[in-house]
């Protein structure tokens, strides 16, 4: 599959396996737009808890004005869903089967004529 831009990944169900050089690329190109954003939220399908966790943290530790409440708090059995508002500094998750897996990154903005942008789905240690 060829991905060259983030636009490639909108109709994926699940973060496709990304070479180095496009990983670099694409990050390029989510770094303008979560520049641009005034706050960004985070989807995260992973097949377990701690791995949904891990990807998150590897966001916050990336950009660390991108910050989340209680973090070491959140459990769930299975596949699961993680949210992050940044915004908020909110987070949950809960468990949610039949989804792919990565994490999808919508930037938002604070003024109605700014429409939000969501990226991905993007490797879950596509920040790592």
């Amino acid at each position: 599959m060829v991905i060259n831009s983030l636009n490639d990944l909108n109709n994926l169900k699940s973060a496709p396996h990304l070479r180095k050089s496009q990983i670099k690329k694409l990050l390029k190109e989510l770094e303008q737009n979560i520049l641009d954003a005034d706050w960004i939220t985070i989807g995260i399908m992973a097949p377990c808890d701690s791995l949904a966790i891990k990807a998150l943290k590897s966001i916050s530790k990336k950009y660390s004005s991108i910050t989340f409440r209680d973090v070491d708090s959140l459990y769930s059995d299975g596949s699961v869903f993680l949210k992050g508002n940044q915004k908020t500094g909110n987070v949950y998750i809960r468990p949610e089967n039949g989804l792919g897996e990565g994490i999808l990154l919508t930037c938002q903005y604070d003024e109605d004529s700014e429409e939000s942008s969501t990226f991905g789905p993007l490797p879950l240690d596509f920040f790592t």
